[in-house]
């Protein structure tokens, strides 16, 4: 009997090797072109009860059917002002709108996606100035809304010094999340972030604008939430069981002049990656969330992001920068003559719940792109391939990341294996033709498939994809001989 205990140890250890070995099949299925009538191709959301992808672009929102692609309704929401952003659950869609005046309050509202019509009952929803992305918790109670608050006009600069200081925009609608409570059909609360306790380095706090939530991510039981504040260079805590920020923690700063780390810092028609005397501030635009071990971890697309009037923002000439480093944009409230700090990190990260980084990318993304032909060298002084969105899922036992590359010559979403945070590998980099600049990404299952869709702000086009895991051939083999030994052994033990 021992024999054979050690037997079935054997294969089975055969057969998590094999499971182990894994390449993935990736497909696209099909591409719809959002065309007419200001209907933009921004955040894709998909409903599981109606087979249906609902994709968010200013004037409304295009209901497509999930498996052709072929567009069933729009849904027009320009009476109220621009929708910014969707997200789904249990057969409900909320959408977040920002006013025509997008200083003042915008809406949230609930619809059927069964009726693709306003939901019975309580529907809309006062929220925040400019609110610019929203999500359910993972039990579908509450939704969660970023609002902005992003001023018209930013504030002045004081003074003369460098780095620069600017004052307070005069009228910067408040940043926050608001808080609605599903069940009952009312706001719960608003969580706002001044006095907040800070935690972390490199907060930016006198860019002329307040905290500006841009993304929210939800720990697994729903206790928590974690929201980018991406000009700030920092994330917030916001605990949903006391409805308040607990923290607002500093991203730090990535070295680009470190192995592994390295940039093409001029956009001159040649792509040159060299070890620079710069610094990114990570500034992530979308998060995610995922558990390993009963750990929450937290997953960031680190785009990088000035002010809209670029007020904050300097060639680095200006600071006594010269040769390779001269045109490199940088933040001018964090640089000084040979201190140079850029936007973004040109890469995603992992942290753990506290903030603290576990993996970063390195410059993994900006040089894949360059090898596929891809890399758009005209973005080079500014952010690179500039991560946006990312979005999380399971695949053969695997916790895949698919991290939207909005700045590429072609719509590029990079799949990296985050199973273990510590142990991150990069899987592929899609490439799809007649797509561009991905905005938004959401993957989801269905009939025992991952597919993965993304909706493409340049090209006002949404793709989905299908990803399968394929075992390599040697480790299907490995399989068949175990599973060829196992039944040996039964029928020598019978």
């Amino acid at each position: 009997m021992k024999k054979m205990t050690l037997m079935i140890g054997l294969v089975l250890g055969s057969m998590s090797m094999a499971q182990a070995a894994t390449t993935y099949q990736i497909s696209k299925e099909w591409t719809f072109s959002h065309t007419g009538g200001g209907y933009l191709s921004e955040i894709p959301a998909f409903d599981a009860a109606t087979n249906t992808l609902w994709v968010a672009g200013v004037k409304g929102v295009d209901v497509l059917n999930a498996t052709t692609g072929s567009l069933l309704q729009r849904i027009d929401t320009s009476a109220y002002g621009n929708i910014n952003s969707v997200s789904i659950s249990n057969g409900m869609a909320a959408f977040a709108i920002e006013n025509t005046a997008r200083t003042n309050a915008g809406i949230v509202q609930l619809y059927d996606t069964s009726s693709r019509s306003l939901a019975a009952g309580t529907n809309t929803f006062t929220v925040g100035a400019l609110p610019d992305m929203l999500t359910f918790t993972p039990d579908g109670s509450k939704i969660l809304v970023a609002n902005e608050g992003t001023p018209d006009v930013y504030g002045t600069r004081k003074g003369s010094s460098v780095p620069r200081v600017y004052n307070p925009a005069t009228n910067d609608p408040v940043g926050s999340v608001t808080i609605i409570n599903v069940t009952n059909r009312t706001v719960a609360a608003t969580a706002t972030l001044a006095g907040v306790p800070t935690s972390g380095s490199h907060i930016r706090t006198s860019t002329g604008m307040d905290f500006e939530p841009e993304y929210i991510a939800v720990s697994a039981d729903g206790s928590k939430a974690y929201v980018t504040l991406q000009e700030a260079n920092a994330i917030g805590i916001l605990d949903l069981n006391t409805q308040a920020f607990t923290k607002v923690v500093g991203l730090g700063v990535k070295d680009f002049s470190l192995p592994g780390n390295s940039i093409d810092p001029l956009n001159n028609g040649s792509v040159n990656f060299i070890s620079a005397n710069v610094k990114g501030l990570y500034m992530p635009d979308g998060i995610a969330a995922y558990d390993v071990a009963g750990k929450t971890y937290l997953v960031t697309a680190n785009e990088g992001d000035f002010r809209e009037d670029d007020g904050d923002r300097s060639a680095a000439s200006s600071l006594g920068a010269t040769g390779d480093l001269a045109n490199i944009r940088v933040s001018n409230t964090d640089s000084s003559p040979g201190d140079l700090y850029a936007a973004g990190a040109r890469s995603f990260s992992i942290r753990d719940a506290d903030g603290n980084l576990v993996y970063d990318s390195g410059d993994i993304l900006d040089k894949e792109a360059f090898a596929r032909g891809i890399y758009d060298d005209g973005r080079s002084r500014d952010k690179g391939v500039e991560p946006e969105g990312v979005d999380l899922f399971t695949l053969g036992g695997r916790t895949i990341a698919a991290v939207g590359l909005e700045r590429t010559l072609k719509g590029a979403i990079a799949l990296f294996d985050i199973t273990d945070p510590t142990k991150v590998s990069f899987i592929d980099m899609i490439v799809s033709e007649g797509d561009l600049a991905p905005e938004g990404l959401v993957a989801f299952e269905k009939d025992g498939a991952i597919f993965l869709a993304f909706a493409n702000e340049s090209s006002n086009t949404t793709s989905l994809f299908r990803i399968s895991a394929v075992p390599e051939p040697g480790s299907a083999a490995m399989l068949g001989l175990g599973l060829v030994a196992m039944a040996a052994m039964r029928r020598r033990q019978k």
